[in-house]
């Protein structure tokens, strides 16, 4: 970059103002810097066209007279007296060079703070252009962070999600288990109530004629199966009854028939609330059954 000291140098020798050593030393560095021979030429253009733009100036309508009365003045001094040779002509050139030197260095000055200027516009654009890019960098990366927190808490909400789905399961599952349980409880519980008494063959005929009662007295319903008994006229059924303290007499428990082989499966329920069994009985009636029994007893229990 020319400093300020070389680009005085260049002006004064735009304009030949140079001289001696200072000359030989500039002419020497603008040999071999293309910059500073760049600055020279637009210097040189510069005072030219300053130099052709200039008006022409009349000369005022008094400097003859006081030119020639001068000169008459001169004449009068003394016959011996030498006339001095007008040196108006030769102190133009030096005036004009004065002025193109002091305009150079106007116009070098000018020419330093409008690229000073300049540099500082360049700077400042090029800072902003830095702040511009660091805040779109730092954008950038918030919404980097931004997008990968949001696609951890979606992560995050979905294993949430799948651990309560997962617990839901299990909570299913283990009261599944424990209603299963509980099932299972009731029924050993109410297998312990049950009353299951074995019905054996009251007839010497069919002597392999059995039957097994299982009662449930929480519902007051009971299972009769029988196998092997011999079947019945079309007028006569086979009757239960169910011999309970309570009452004086067996209470009523149902009629039954039997299919060729001799087996039934009967569902029967008394038709008054029985508190204790003692025996199951089955008898064989007229059709439709009895409120007493009045047949033999074919089946008993023990």
């Amino acid at each position: 970059m020319i400093d300020e000291r070389t680009e005085e140098f260049a002006a004064l020798h735009a304009f030949d103002l140079l001289e001696g050593a200072e000359k030989v030393a500039f002419e020497a560095r603008l040999a071999g810097d293309p910059k500073l021979q760049a600055l020279v030429r637009e210097l040189r253009e510069s005072a030219s066209a300053l130099a052709f733009s200039a008006p022409v100036a009349a000369p005022g309508s008094g400097l003859k007279a006081r030119l020639l009365e001068q000169i008459s003045g001169s004449s009068q001094a003394g016959s011996g007296a030498k006339l001095l040779p007008f040196r108006l002509p030769t102190l133009i050139p030096w005036a004009v060079a004065a002025s193109l030197a002091v305009l150079a260095a106007w116009l070098g000055q000018n020419l330093l703070a409008t690229r000073a200027d300049a540099d500082a516009l360049r700077l400042e654009s090029r800072l902003a252009q830095l702040a511009q890019r660091d805040a779109e960098n730092r954008l950038a990366a918030e919404r980097i962070i931004l997008g990968q927190e949001v696609r951890n808490s979606g992560q995050q909400l979905a294993d949430a999600r799948q651990q309560l789905a997962d617990t839901a399961n299990q909570i299913v599952a283990v009261n599944q288990h424990a209603a299963e349980i509980a099932q299972q409880l009731k029924t050993q519980a109410d297998l312990a109530q049950f009353k299951i008494a074995t019905l054996s063959s009251m007839l010497g005929n069919s002597p392999q004629a059995l039957a097994v009662a299982v009662w449930n007295p929480a519902r007051q319903e009971g299972l009769l199966t029988v196998e092997k008994l011999p079947a019945l006229a079309k007028d006569q059924d086979y009757q239960l009854w169910v011999v309970d303290p309570k009452y004086k007499d067996p209470v009523n428990g149902g009629v039954f028939s039997v299919d060729p082989d001799g087996v039934a499966r009967v569902q029967f329920k008394p038709d008054q609330p029985i508190t204790s069994v003692v025996k199951f009985a089955v008898t064989r009636e007229r059709k439709g059954g009895v409120a007493k029994a009045e047949g033999p007893f074919v089946l008993l229990s023990q």
